[in-house]
C-alpha cells in the first residue's frame, strides 16, 4: 500500500490551519509526522481518519481516493480514550466488535494482545486501577486489536518506563516488519529516529521539511564539521577559531563539549585539519558533523509562535 497526501488544506472559519501539506508513506515503513504543539499534526491525522474534512487537497491509496472506512486503521490518540471504570478485557472485546470483529475473534485478539503487551493479568481489573504505564500498554493493545493495515501512533511512549518502552518498541518494529503502514508522531526524537525512514515536519500549518531521514541528515551535515579540544574550553576555542581562521571556517554553534563549524571554502577535511594543526590547536575530536533529528527539528521548527 502507498498512502499519498497531496496539498492538504484546512480552514476553521477564516483561520487556515493547514497550508498545503504533502507527504507519502508505504507499507513496511514508518513516517515520522513531527511538529510543535499547534503545528497541524492532529488536524492532519483527523483528516486521515475522516473525523474532519479538508477544504482542499487529495488523499490517495495506491493511486485511488482514500476511503478510511474501507481499511482497518489502528489509532492511538495522544489524549487517551478508554473507559477507566470498565474492566480491561470487557472494553477491548466491546471495541473489537464495534470495529467489525465477531465476539469470539474479539476475545481471542484481546487475550493475544494483552499477553503480548505483558498485561494479561489485568484482564479483569478496572482500567483505573492500573499504573499509567500499564494503561498505556492496554491502549496499544486496543490499537492493534483488529490487526490494522494502517497504524497511527500519537505520542505512544508517554508515561512508559524504559522496560515498558522496550516492549512497545519491539511491537512497533514487528508491525513495520510485517508490512503495516505506520504514521508515528512524537516529540521524543530518539524514538522517531529509531523507527522512521521518512519524516515530515510541520510548522504553523506549513510543511517545512520532508523526505528520507538519512538523506536529510546528510544534507544538513554538508560543509559542517565538529571540533573539540583536550585543553581549551569550547568558548575559548571558538574565539580563537573566529580570530585565526575566519577566512576558512565559520563558528556555527558552541556547545559544552564541542564546536560545530561550517566550511567557507571547498577544501576537504584534511586540508582544514592541517591548518588547525599548524596553529597548534590541540584536538580531542575532529570530524564530519552528523546532526541528530532533534538538531534538525529545532532548526526547522524552533522559531517562536
Amino acid at each position: 500500500m502507498k498512502l499519498e497526501v497531496k496539498n492538504l488544506k484546512k480552514n476553521f472559519g477564516e483561520n487556515e490551519v493547514l497550508h498545503g501539506i504533502s507527504f507519502c508513506v508505504e507499507s513496511g515503513s514508518a513516517l515520522g509526522l513531527l511538529g510543535r504543539n499547534g503545528a497541524g499534526k492532529t488536524t492532519t491525522i483527523r483528516i486521515l481518519m475522516d473525523v474532519f474534512k479538508s477544504n482542499s487537497g487529495t488523499i490517495l491509496m495506491d493511486g485511488k481516493p482514500f476511503i478510511p472506512r474501507e481499511h482497518q486503521i489502528g489509532y492511538l490518540p495522544e489524549e487517551r480514550g478508554l473507559y477507566p471504570k470498565k474492566t480491561v478485557g470487557e472494553q477491548l472485546i466491546y471495541l473489537g466488535m464495534l470495529r467489525g470483529l465477531g465476539a469470539k475473534a474479539a476475545k481471542a485478539n484481546m487475550k493475544k494482545w494483552l499477553e503480548r503487551m505483558e498485561v494479561a493479568e489485568y484482564e479483569n481489573r478496572k482500567l483505573e486501577t492500573l499504573s499509567k504505564g500499564n494503561q498505556q500498554k492496554v491502549q496499544l493493545a486496543q490499537t492493534l486489536l483488529c490487526n490494522p493495515d494502517i497504524i497511527i501512533l500519537d505520542e505512544p511512549f508517554s508515561g512508559l518506563d524504559p522496560v515498558n518502552s522496550q516492549i512497545l518498541k519491539d511491537v512497533i518494529k514487528e508491525q513495520i516488519q510485517e508490512g503495516r503502514l505506520v504514521i508515528f508522531s512524537s516529540h521524543q526524537m530518539s524514538y522517531v529516529e529509531e523507527f522512521c525512514e521518512e519524516i515530515a515536519i510541520l510548522n504553523h500549518g506549513d510543511l517545512v521539511l520532508s523526505g528520507n531521514l538519512r538523506e536529510i541528515k546528510r544534507e544538513f551535515g554538508r560543509d559542517r564539521l565538529v571540533l573539540s579540544s583536550l585543553e581549551e574550553e569550547s568558548e575559548e576555542l571558538a574565539r580563537r577559531l573566529r580570530d585565526t581562521f575566519s577566512d576558512l571556517l565559520e563558528v556555527e554553534k558552541v556547545q559544552k563539549d564541542r564546536i560545530i563549524i561550517r566550511k567557507l571554502q571547498p577544501e576537504n577535511k584534511s586540508a582544514i585539519l592541517k591548518r588547525l594543526l599548524e596553529q597548534d590547536v590541540d584536538m580531542e575530536f575532529f570530524g564530519m558533523y552528523e546532526p541528530s533529528l532533534n538538531d534538525i527539528f529545532v532548526e526547522k521548527a524552533g522559531d517562536e509562535a
